[in-house]
């Protein structure tokens, strides 16, 4: 957005330009002089004397209109003053002369105008050259990959993945003979199928049997390969002691004996036939009777866990698993109603399920920015049409969004041809740059509209860019540097999200100086062909032109500007009426009132990205999640507590600290006591029962293989080195109640804090930490984000805007906005996560935008009263500001009828971000100025 060329002058001479030739004694280049024939080869008409009506009117207006009078002043060629130092203390108040950069600037862009306007068709056509030749790129559009979630959406340098490396290089697992879920390093292929019985239990033999019926179907799906093969569950499933690792142990206790009495099951820990099974997680919202030992007797269970793991280690076994999976999803309703299920209700998913779905919302939003599209050429036609067949800029502005689709053409091209990965979220670009591309055209047309049109069209061009461009530049530098300053973020779907949208904006920016620049200039052509035809019109059409051209037939007024009505509904009506004292009254109240309630929000905020929220609304996965959160939010992962580093574990002291950091686990209130896990406990009372000492080192090491032997659970516990010495081991605990985000976050920082402070070096972990290290990180990385995009914002403001007020009220209003932005997120239920943490970003960029314009023409004003400093800045760029915040609204609004939460939720925070920067820009700033205007 761009605001600085709403100062446009009316009509001003252009300063000459070095090729129009030396000037004349009367100031005016001879280029301009020796005006051009019009286009029917009639002699250009002579520069018309003041009437005595317009020296009226001018007298008028030098008491009325000061905002004109001066902007007709300062667009007058001048070269530039050197600043002028600031007036001593009671001495006559002056304005430092900050222009030292803008105005060489100003003058390098009138050159580029003057030659845009010199060779339109060679500015045109050559970014639609580059457009197709980038285009190319578009063929490498990912299409049948699945996107690697935790690549894109966890913290990079997560310490989970320290962690699993760790793991993965010390403790080893064996999913074809001894799998075991919990000693995995990293997500396993599974299956699961929620049960929720439609009575009050599901510890029912007919329930059960229903139950057994799905399984043995599901255990049964094969799937058919082009070689006349066929993947069986045997032959892809995790495996213990060569059997299929049951789906359910009391299922699997129940189909080995029938008349298995389920009203004396206890939990968590259940025993059958004198072997302890492990039934937390497999059922949920319980209901426990009487102790059982160190269980209690289980009641009741409203819904039951079917879990089927597969082989996940091999390549070759993963990919067999991975289709057997794919077909199941795709047979899974047809399974379902083949079983005409009464007792119960289903749900499922897969460990595949998350990125299918996934992947499968980029399809929602392709027909939306078709409307997108749609929508914003007709708000700039409708913005730009005029009553007025020569200034009429309708086609322009079309034109203009054309641009702005090329733009993205180009910079997706580029991107995708040096592989820069294309994830999900850079969907949301095009709709971004869609809405905030065209604010740029919007200002080329508005200061377009006040030249003359007498002049030729290289002058134009020449003054148009000499006042916009500068303008244009700072404000897509501030929102490009916004975009890249994305880059130093942590989770690789912002950064390739930031690249994607700066590289955008900058040929959106490159494209609208030169490709629809020379539109520009074609159409300025065409105003002298149709101001002409006016002046000396056929005969044969005089009636078109009084019923099409113009409204009552007149003619447009060469010398005269055209102003825009809400230029003077902002300067006549809404101006005066914010600054009157009650409205400031109202304003100051219910700033308050706002900032109350934000900073209330951003205490409420929730962190995180939920699963659920990655796939579309319809999505199957979306009642599975939901079930699992009413019925299995009981227990969370099962973590290993390992050993880093070898220690004496024969030293009877080392074991009490070892045990004395298990009691501080299971003394934490995320942990269940009476689930702990730990080899050496056992292993010591092994030794004392075979009268053997275990506090000699020789005996300890010794026994220990031959233990392992008798206990395989304990295998792949215990690392072992050829020396015979215990690299590391590993015990575990059970969390439990983390449900939420913050239970995870704190539950994992905790954890955490207790294996640093023990004696012994320890490191708890579980695969779902990966995920769960994003809960951790988003606070830090998105306050990290803003404050270097502020920065460098504030920077680029005083270099290019340098007044120090300016700074001051781009740094309120970005503080400003992003305290509001935040805290509507949480009445609006959006978390903070990596999506959020984008228009944070965004955010910065625009609160710049909205806030130094409108500061820098209040302090630019020499108006001597606060209240119209007020009301001439909001003349001068209230409707661009207006314009500005609708047109990117609605390049953004289609995404709210999407039905995936990450396009909505940009949209919702987009408007957000719109609508609080137009508020701060239109009420909050031009009210606030006039409180502490006076000491400027």
């Amino acid at each position: 957005m761009s605001f600085l060329s709403a100062k446009v002058a009316p009509q001003t001479t252009p300063e000459p330009h070095p090729e129009a030739g030396p000037a004349s004694e009367t100031g005016q280049p001879e280029a301009e002089q020796r005006r051009e024939p019009g286009p029917d080869g009639a002699p250009p008409p002579a520069p018309a004397s003041p009437t005595a009506a317009e020296e009226a009117e001018a007298r008028r207006g030098a008491e009325t209109r000061p905002a004109e009078r001066r902007a007709w002043a300062a667009a007058a060629a001048q070269p530039p003053e050197p600043p002028a130092s600031c007036p001593p203390a009671g001495g006559p108040r002056r304005h430092c002369d900050t222009s030292c950069l803008e105005a060489p600037l100003s003058r390098a862009f009138g050159s580029l105008g003057w030659a845009v306007g010199s060779h339109p068709w060679l500015f045109l056509l050559l970014p639609m050259v580059l457009t197709a030749l980038l285009g190319i790129g578009l063929v490498h559009l990912p299409k049948d990959e699945l996107e690697d979630l935790e690549e894109q959406y966890t913290p990079i340098r997560s310490p989970a993945k320290a962690e699993r490396r760790f793991v993965q290089g010390h403790f080893a697992t064996n999913d074809s003979h001894r799998f075991s879920d919990a000693r995995r390093s990293t997500e396993a292929n599974y299956l699961s199928i929620l049960v929720v019985s439609k009575d009050d239990s599901v510890l029912d033999g007919d329930v059960f049997a229903e139950v057994d019926r799905l399984d043995r179907m599901v255990q049964a799906l094969r799937v058919a390969q082009e070689n006349r093969t066929e993947i069986r569950f045997e032959q892809v499933c995790a495996k213990y002691k060569a059997v299929c690792v049951p789906c359910n142990p009391l299922l699997y206790a129940w189909q080995q004996n029938r008349r298995l009495d389920l009203s004396r099951v206890s939990f968590p820990i259940y025993s059958h036939d004198s072997h302890p099974v492990y039934l937390a997680g497999f059922f949920g919202k319980l209901v426990l009777g009487e102790s059982v030992g160190m269980s209690q007797l289980l009641l009741e269970a409203k819904a039951m866990r079917l879990l089927y793991y597969l082989k996940t280690e091999d390549g070759r076994d993963s990919e067999l698993s991975k289709r057997w999976l794919t077909h199941f999803l795709a047979r899974f309703p047809s399974m379902q109603a083949g079983l005409a299920l009464q007792r119960v209700h289903l749900v499922h998913f897969t460990s595949l399920s998350r990125q299918m779905e996934f992947e499968a919302t980029s399809e929602t939003v392709v027909p939306l920015f078709y409307w997108a599209y749609a929508l914003l050429i007709l708000f700039a036609v409708v913005s730009c049409y005029r009553l007025d067949c020569v200034r009429n800029k309708m086609w322009v502005a079309a034109f203009g969004v054309v641009c702005v689709v090329l733009a993205v053409v180009s910079s997706f091209g580029l991107m995708l041809f040096i592989r820069v990965p294309f994830v999900i979220i850079v969907a949301n670009s095009p709709f971004l740059i869609l809405g905030v591309g065209v604010d740029d055209m919007f200002l080329m047309v508005s200061a377009w509209q006040k030249t003359r049109l007498r002049d030729s069209v290289r002058e134009r061009m020449a003054l148009v860019y000499s006042k916009v461009a500068v303008s244009i530049t700072i404000t897509t530098l501030t929102n490009i540097l916004a975009f890249y300053t994305g880059v130093m973020s942590s989770f690789r779907s912002v950064q390739y999200f930031c690249i994607y949208t700066g590289t955008s904006l900058l040929f959106c920016y490159l494209y609208n100086v030169t490709c629809f620049g020379a539109v520009m200039a074609l159409d300025g052509k065409r105003e002298g062909l149709c101001l002409n035809w006016l002046k000396k019109p056929d005969p044969r059409y005089s009636s078109f032109r009084k019923s099409c051209c113009l409204p009552f037939g007149s003619t447009p007024d060469e010398e005269g500007m055209d102003v825009h009505p809400m230029n003077l509904f902002f300067r006549d009506y809404f101006g005066p009426f914010v600054t009157n004292p009650w409205s400031k009254l109202f304003v100051v109240l219910t700033y308050i009132a706002y900032l109350t309630s934000s900073i209330y929000g951003c205490f409420q905020v929730q962190e995180g990205l939920d699963s659920r929220n990655l796939a579309s609304d319809d999505s199957y996965i979306i009642p599975y999640f939901n079930v699992e959160e009413d019925y299995f939010s009981d227990y969370g992962p099962r973590v290993m507590v390992i050993v880093t580093e070898p220690v004496d574990y024969w030293r009877e002291d080392v074991r009490q600290k070892l045990g004395q950091c298990m009691i501080d686990f299971e003394k934490n209130d995320y942990v269940n006591k009476n689930l702990s896990e730990f080899w050496l406990p056992t292993y010591v009372s092994h030794l004392k029962n075979s009268s053997l000492d275990p506090n000699d080192k020789d005996t300890f090491m010794d026994n220990v293989s031959a233990f392992l032997g008798t206990v395989p659970f304990f295998t792949y516990d215990v690392n072992i080195s050829s020396s015979k010495e215990i690299v590391c081991s590993r015990g575990f605990v059970q969390t439990m109640g983390v449900s939420t985000s913050t239970s995870k976050k704190l539950m994992l920082l905790q954890l955490r804090e207790i294996a640093a402070a023990c004696a012994v070096p320890l490191m708890v972990y579980n695969h779902a930490f990966i995920y769960f290290d994003q809960y951790a990180a988003i606070i830090e990385n998105t306050v990290r984000n803003v404050m270097v995009a502020s920065s460098v914002m504030l920077l680029v403001s005083l270099l290019l805007i340098p007044h120090p007020v300016c700074s001051l009220w781009v740094t309120f209003a970005i503080t400003s906005v992003i305290v509001g932005v935040v805290g509507f997120m949480a009445f609006w239920s959006v978390n903070l996560d990596s999506i959020s943490m984008i228009n944070l970003v965004i955010c910065i960029g625009f609160s710049f935008d909205f806030s130094a314009h409108i500061s820098y023409a209040f302090v630019s004003s020499s108006e001597t009263l606060v209240d119209r400093k007020s009301v001439e800045a909001l003349y001068l760029l209230g409707y661009p500001v207006l314009q500005s915040a609708i047109s990117t609204i609605i390049g953004v609004c289609v995404l709210f009828a999407a039905k995936a939460y990450i396009f909505r939720t940009f949209a919702k925070i987009m408007f957000l971000v719109m609508f609080f920067g137009a508020v701060h820009g239109l009420i909050f700033i031009p009210v606030f100025l006039t409180f502490f205007g006076k000491c400027l």
